[in-house]
C-alpha cells in the first residue's frame, strides 16, 4: 500500500539537472522531493560522458605509446583487454558516485529523495504516482528526466547497438559501422579505431560534426581518414540490418543508390529524444514538441506550475547547460521571477583523436552577423608545446568583431582543444577585447598560448599590418610570431 506526501516543489529526475534543481530549490527555502527511477547521477555519469571519457583515456594511452621510440623509450604497443577496460569504466563510475556523495548531499540539504522509484506518472496536474504506489502531490514541478538514444524503426534495427549498449559488449568487435557522426558517433568511432577495430562512420549530412565550424569538421575528417577510418557522408538513410553468418549487413542508400556494409557490430548514434513516454504528461496537460517537453524562455511548460530543465527540453543537451537551466527553473518555480534562460556562451567539444572544442559563433554564423569580422587561424605547428610533445597537427581559430573588438567565437582541433576554448569562453563572458587577450601573459610552454598567437595576429590586422597570405592556411610555410613575443607592430 503506497503512502502520500505533499511538497512545495517536486523534481523528477536525478541527473545533473534534477540534483541541481532540487538543491537550489531547497536552498531557496522550500520543501523539496527528488524522484529518480534508478540510480542518481543521470546518463552522463552512469553511461554517458564519464565512461566514454574512460574509453578515450585508454585510446590516448595507446596512441601515446606510438611515440615511445621517438623519446628513447622501449616498449611494445599495448593490446586492449576489452573486458578489463569496461570493468575499469564501471569502477570509475563508482568512484565518481563516491566522490559526489549525491544522496548524502541531498539528505544533508533536507531534500526528500525517492531513489530507485521506477517510473513516475502524473495522475493529475498536481499529483504523481511511483512504481510502489506512493503518491506525491506538489505545488510546483520541475521535470529533469533527461533523454535516451533514438532507435530508428527500420527492419532489423533491433540488431543495432546504441552507446548505452557498448558497456554490455563481451569483446571488441573487429569491425564496426557507426551511423551518425555528431559528437557521440565521432567519439565512439575514434576510440574503436584506436583499439584496433575497422570503423566505418556514416552520416546523413554532407560532413561530420555538421553543427561545428566547417574547419573543425574538415580537420576531424582528415585526421580520421589518415588513421584508416572509412567516412561516408550524405547517405540517404538506413534501409535495413540483416544478420549474416559472419556478422551484420548494413543496408543504406547513397546518391539514391543502394549500398551495404558487412561488419561485426553496428552502433546507432542518431539522436537523443527526451524521456517523455512514461510520464503520462497528458494527465498533467503538458504539451510536447518533437519528442521533447516544450518550454518558453523561462523554462515554463504549457502548464504554469510545471517547469523543465536539461535534455528533456531539447534546447542544449550538455551537462553544463543542464545545471544552468536547473538553477533558472528552480528560481522561477520557487520565486516566480520569470528569469529568461539563454545559452550565449557554452564551451563544448569532443574527446576524439584529435580532440576538438568550440565556443560561440562559427565563422559562417559570424559572417552572417558581421560580414567584415576578423578571423585568425593559427596552426599547432607554430606552437612550441605541440612540437615538444610531438603532436603538431591542429589549429586554433579566433573570430573577432571588427566593430567591438570582442570575441565572437573560438574553435580548436588538437591536443587539449576543449581546454583551449575555455579561455575564449571566459573572455566572451567578461567582454574581453582582442587587444587584452593579446597582452595576456599565458604560461609557456603550454597549448593555451596558441590563443595569444591568434589574438596578436588579429591585433596586427586591426593596426594595419597585413598578414602574409599563408597565415590563413594551416601550412606553416614561413615563421610567424613566437609565443613569448608580445609586440604587435
Amino acid at each position: 500500500m503506497g503512502t502520500s506526501n505533499s511538497y512545495k516543489v517536486i523534481v523528477i529526475g536525478g541527473g545533473p539537472a534534477g540534483v541541481t534543481a532540487a538543491l537550489y530549490a531547497r536552498e531557496l527555502g522550500t520543501t523539496v522531493a527528488l524522484v529518480e527511477r534508478g540510480s542518481l547521477g543521470g546518463t552522463c555519469t552512469n553511461d554517458g560522458c564519464v565512461p566514454t571519457r574512460v574509453l578515450a583515456k585508454a585510446a590516448r594511452l595507446i596512441r601515446d605509446a606510438e611515440q615511445f621510440a621517438d623519446y628513447g623509450l622501449v616498449g611494445e604497443r599495448p593490446q586492449v583487454d576489452f573486458a578489463r577496460l569496461l570493468a575499469r569504466t564501471q569502477q570509475v563510475v563508482y568512484q565518481i558516485h563516491e566522490k559526489k556523495q549525491l544522496l548524502a548531499h541531498l539528505d544533508q540539504a533536507g531534500v526528500d529523495v525517492f531513489g530507485n522509484a521506477g517510473e513516475a506518472r502524473f495522475l493529475d496536474p498536481h499529483t504523481i504516482t511511483l512504481a510502489d504506489g506512493t503518491t506525491l502531490s506538489g505545488e510546483k514541478f520541475i521535470l529533469c528526466v533527461g533523454g535516451h538514444a533514438r532507435r530508428l524503426p527500420f527492419p532489423g534495427s533491433e540488431h543495432a547497438l546504441t552507446h548505452s549498449d557498448v558497456w554490455l559488449l563481451k569483446r571488441l568487435p573487429a569491425s564496426v559501422a557507426i551511423v551518425g557522426a555528431a559528437a557521440t558517433g565521432c567519439q565512439l568511432a575514434s576510440v574503436f579505431s584506436a583499439f584496433g577495430a575497422q570503423v566505418s562512420l556514416l552520416e546523413l549530412a554532407p560532413r561530420l560534426l555538421p553543427n561545428e565550424d566547417e574547419l573543425v569538421s574538415q580537420s576531424i575528417t582528415g585526421a580520421f581518414r589518415q588513421r584508416g577510418l572509412e567516412i561516408i557522408t550524405g547517405i540517404g538513410g538506413v534501409s535495413s540490418i540483416v544478420p549474416r553468418p559472419a556478422g551484420l549487413q548494413l543496408n543504406y542508400t547513397l546518391d539514391n543508390e543502394p549500398a551495404s556494409l558487412n561488419v561485426e557490430a553496428i552502433v546507432l548514434a542518431v539522436g537523443w529524444p527526451g524521456n517523455i513516454e512514461t510520464l503520462n504528461l497528458t494527465a498533467a496537460g503538458v504539451k510536447t514538441e518533437r519528442g521533447y517537453v516544450g518550454v518558453d524562455d523561462t523554462l515554463q511548460t504549457s502548464v504554469p506550475h510545471i517547469f523543465a530543465a536539461g535534455d528533456i527540453t531539447g534546447r542544449m543537451m550538455l551537462v553544463q547547460s543542464a545545471g544552468y537551466e536547473a538553477r533558472v527553473a528552480a528560481e522561477n518555480a520557487v520565486l516566480g521571477l520569470g528569469r529568461a534562460c539563454t545559452h550565449p556562451i557554452v564551451p563544448h567539444g569532443g574527446f576524439t583523436d584529435p580532440e576538438y572544442g568550440s565556443v560561440g559563433l562559427t565563422e559562417q554564423q559570424a559572417r552572417a552577423l558581421e560580414n567584415d569580422c576578423l578571423v585568425a587561424v593559427v596552426p599547432y605547428a607554430d606552437l612550441d608545446r605541440a612540437v615538444i610533445d610531438g603532436y603538431p597537427d591542429g589549429f586554433c581559430k579566433l573570430i573577432v568583431s571588427r566593430v567591438s573588438h570582442q570575441i565572437l567565437g573560438m574553435h580548436a582541433v588538437g591536443e587539449q582543444a576543449v581546454e583551449i576554448v575555455q579561455i575564449g569562453a571566459a573572455g566572451m563572458a567578461a567582454g574581453t577585447r582582442v587587444e587584452q587577450l593579446a597582452e595576456l601573459e599565458l604560461a609557456y610552454p603550454t597549448f593555451t598560448t596558441i590563443v595569444g598567437l591568434a589574438a596578436r595576429q588579429i591585433v596586427r590586422e586591426l593596426e594595419g599590418v597585413a598578414p602574409a597570405p599563408q597565415w590563413r592556411t594551416l601550412k606553416p610555410l614561413h615563421p610567424r610570431a613566437v609565443e613569448w613575443e608580445q609586440t604587435h607592430g
